[in-house]
């Protein structure tokens, strides 16, 4: 729900297919009934993302100045939290940047970013989209409302304790990956790498691995595959050429 727009950038790399030949992407899904109100890097890329990685066409992206419910008028009478990411489909509306891509690979699929209860990964697949935001998200938000946004509060002290909590807490993502796997669940990219990508991505834009860490160097190796994906390319594209459109007054809430 915080944003980190401008300083992110995707690491240069070969760009990788977004998924494998599947039936399910085959025939690109409608989205037509989908809305995304989205901050540019925020933690609402994460449903960008996924709605790329499906091959979802058609939907809504509303790319607004953070923080929106300051610089958006109107928006929190939409989103009465004034928060990103706000996700409408139909009469579903949800603000978690974790629950969306959920529900994006369960109602849009059947698809391979998803793993499901009879695989042996399952758990680990729910642990690690949890993981993602109440683990090594919240952490960062701390950091980066105390010591970026709103420095003369005085809880600096604050934020760059967290920010050390959030490298801490990449242990169990660096053990993971010690073992050179590629994804993190069931041999395949899921909707888990994303939201825990955007994990890493943030801190390395607030420049938290370099100032508390590094990231591991598996760790750093992965996020850069991550973030090397086609789909993390073409979302960030859309999401500058959408909040242009908001700047020129092209679009509105």
């Amino acid at each position: 729900k915080t944003s980190v727009a401008r300083f992110g950038r995707a690491r240069p790399a070969q760009i990788v297919s977004p998924s494998p030949s599947k039936p399910w992407h085959a025939m690109a899904p409608s989205g037509s009934s989908i809305t995304l109100y989205h901050c540019e890097a925020a933690r609402s890329f994460r449903v960008l993302w996924t709605l790329k990685e499906l091959g979802i066409k058609g939907y809504r992206l509303v790319t607004m100045p953070f923080p929106p419910r300051f610089l958006a008028e109107g928006y929190t009478k939409i989103n009465v939290l004034g928060t990103i990411p706000y996700f409408v489909d139909g009469d579903t509306k949800m603000t978690e940047s974790c629950g969306a891509p959920m529900y994006l690979v369960e109602k849009y699929g059947p698809s391979p970013l998803k793993v499901a209860p009879d695989e042996p990964d399952f758990g680990s697949y729910l642990n690690w989209i949890t993981h993602a935001d109440a683990t090594l998200t919240f952490p960062q938000t701390v950091f980066l409302r105390f010591c970026v946004q709103e420095p003369k509060k005085g809880l600096t002290e604050a934020g760059i304790a967290y920010a050390k909590w959030f490298i801490a807490r990449l242990r169990l993502l660096d053990q993971t990956l010690s073992d050179g796997r590629e994804f993190l669940c069931s041999g395949r990219f899921t909707i888990a790498d994303i939201v825990v990508t955007y994990a890493l991505w943030l801190g390395n834009s607030l420049g938290l691995d370099k100032r508390f860490g590094p990231y591991k160097p598996q760790t750093n190796a992965y996020m850069d595959r991550m973030m090397s994906r086609a789909a993390f390319l073409e979302a960030r594209e859309e999401e500058k050429a959408s909040l242009v459109a908001w700047q020129e007054g092209r679009s509105k809430l």
